[in-house]
């Protein structure tokens, strides 16, 4: 059978550093943090009190009052980054055949805000099952690719993958199997989250998982630094149009790059913490070059799951000495969770989005707040400056706990 080719043709973004892609862009190569004290809930007693938070994001600015009281915030932010993609991209609906056109919006966690103000107001009353009639429809994960179909009359696949962190990776990677293998032409894929509440933070504290470093909050998502102490929360939501080529080009569509290449490994390890040795990682950059018919000597930037965990960042460095070897020294490396934080299940989309804007512009970001080395994270991070080079092949990267990992290779189009 005689593979398509995938492209993308549309992006959108809503970040803790910019609430649309122009917006996330000059915040990202100019180093902004998006960390800053929670104003979500009352987070005094917590251990950690600071968050990448979406800023100065009003849902009435989007959405009526009564379509806004349907969704939680992660699917809000879902929707908002859909809209702009789907602008991006240009289409004319009447023209496109719409039973082929797919929506794969993941989330790690859904609706965690609604579920927990719902468990609050039950725990208060009397005991009687009071829900709110969209309790379910607000929680589940699939709920934001639902929403989109409806609003664009989309009628092709449509369903989330779930997969922790990598879970928008997970979706960019179903979105080009199912275009690779003819079942639709177009797919926006992507994911959402919004988990800044009592119950995310106060999860993820309990676990040890989350920077405490409350006298540094701004700059406390510190990847590959030896101070680094857990990564920092943050919230959003990044889509991405994926095409079919002869698709894209028939419309004329303007095309950012190629979906060229796509990497699934599982660690087999832990729950929680990655294969110390790298292996999982070693395995989907080396299953994702391979898939796109390259060599490591061909790639030029990798942005880096990188969350700023003592042990996640050891472990990624040391996949990526494997698998690039001498030539691990000359590729650029940057993690940019140190400046969004790190948005669980929609990471893989912003963090694509970063690679495809790298190469478009011909610009690196950085990893900022580096101060102290970590001997044994010892590569080129691209630490605190953006950088200026040419990039042909970029690979973006995502973890997920539970072992799960999943990498996309993107590559600057050949006609």
């Amino acid at each position: 059978m005689q593979q398509r080719r995938v492209v993308v043709t549309g992006i959108g973004a809503l970040t803790p550093i910019g609430n649309n892609i122009q917006e996330y862009w000059s915040a990202l190569i100019n180093g902004v943090s998006g960390s800053d004290w929670i104003t979500g809930f009352d987070a005094s007693k917590f251990k950690t009190q600071f968050a990448c938070e979406v800023k100065n994001f009003d849902a009435a600015g989007y959405f009526d009052r009564k379509e806004a009281r349907k969704l939680d915030p992660f699917s809000q932010f879902g929707i908002v980054a859909a809209d702009e993609a789907m602008a991006d991209a240009n289409f004319n609906l009447d023209t496109i055949d719409r039973d082929r056109f797919g929506v794969i919006m993941g989330s790690g966690i859904g609706g965690i805000q609604f579920h927990t103000e719902q468990v609050f107001e039950f725990a208060k009353g009397d005991g009687s099952p009071r829900f709110n009639p969209f309790f379910i429809p607000k929680m589940i994960i699939d709920i934001t690719s639902g929403h989109i179909s409806i609003k664009y009359g989309l009628r092709g696949p449509n369903y989330s993958s779930v997969s922790a962190c990598a879970t928008s990776t997970n979706c960019l990677i179903d979105g080009y199997m199912l275009i690779r293998m003819g079942y639709a032409d177009v797919i926006l894929a992507g994911g959402s989250e919004a988990p800044i509440n009592e119950t995310g933070v106060g999860g993820f504290n309990a676990m040890k998982a989350l920077s405490e470093n409350n006298d540094e909050y701004k700059s406390a998502s510190r990847p590959f630094d030896s101070r680094r102490d857990g990564f920092v929360i943050g919230e959003g939501a990044g889509a991405l149009i994926l095409e079919d080529y002869e698709h894209a080009k028939r419309r004329g569509a303007k095309i950012y790059a190629e979906l060229a290449g796509v990497g699934m490994s599982a660690d087999a390890h832990h729950i929680t913490a990655p294969a110390p040795d790298g292996n999982g990682a070693k395995r989907v950059m080396a299953g994702v070059i391979a898939d796109a018919g390259l060599t490591p000597a061909d790639v030029d930037y990798v942005n880096v799951h990188g969350t700023s965990t003592p042990l996640g960042d050891i472990s990624e460095t040391l996949a990526i000495k494997h698998v690039f070897g001498e030539y691990a020294s000359k590729i650029n490396i940057s993690s940019t969770k140190s400046m969004t934080g790190h948005l669980l299940g929609a990471a893989g989309a912003i963090e694509a989005i970063a690679s495809i804007l790298a190469m478009q512009n011909g610009i690196i970001p950085p990893t900022v707040h580096h101060v102290v080395d970590d001997p044994e994270c010892d590569l080129n991070y691209t630490f605190n400056q953006a950088q200026k080079r040419e990039v042909k092949v970029a690979i973006s990267n995502t973890f997920g706990f539970g072992g799960h990992n999943a990498s996309v290779l993107f590559k600057k189009l050949e006609a």
